[in-house]
């Protein structure tokens, strides 16, 4: 699919998903996560996105975002620094168990290779579309049985749905 990820619209609401090279699990470290989080709070502050919507799995992340630049610019950025500091985190540390095997899996001669090629992004055209892909990325773990109810899920940004805590992403309004 080569058009799979091209963004057509740099200024339109997306849905994407970045995916951890051959699915590995990243992100059941807290540490790797909140790197991953600062950064989307660094893009927010810095660079024109806005999300407004997201969740964190153990190999993957939805979000529905949009820029106020250019949307494609932002996401390589973004990919491309949470790539290089998640690595460097992980080779730093110590309390690592899975640290050979995750730098052998996250590099490919000599080069870091943390996340799978492109985003799948999909333009969100309609309030309804917004709605049925914000209901998947807050159900996703409910669907991974990691917990009964999407509110309860702290890797995301449903808790801030329900009014239940706010969001470690800072929200922009759709």
């Amino acid at each position: 699919m080569p058009f799979a990820n091209v963004i057509k619209d740099q200024g339109a609401v997306y849905f994407v998903t970045f995916t951890v090279h051959q699915l590995a699990d990243v992100f059941t470290k807290q540490l790797y996560v909140d790197v991953l989080i600062d950064n989307l709070n660094y893009c927010i502050n810095h660079k024109g996105l806005q999300v407004f919507c997201w969740v964190v799995m153990s190999n993957h992340c939805h979000m529905i975002v949009r820029s106020e630049n250019n949307l494609s610019d932002v996401i390589r950025d973004f990919k491309k620094y949470t790539a290089k500091t998640i690595y460097k985190a992980i080779e730093k540390n110590n309390r690592e168990s899975r640290k050979e095997w995750l730098l052998n899996v996250l590099s490919y001669e000599g080069r870091i290779w943390f996340w799978e090629e492109g985003y799948h992004g999909e333009e969100i055209f309609t309030r309804s579309f917004f709605e049925t892909k914000c209901n998947y990325i807050h159900q996703n773990p409910v669907r991974a049985g990691i917990v009964e109810k999407e509110e309860e899920y702290l890797r995301s940004s449903a808790g801030e749905f329900y009014g239940i805590r706010k969001s470690k992403v800072q929200l922009s309004d759709y």
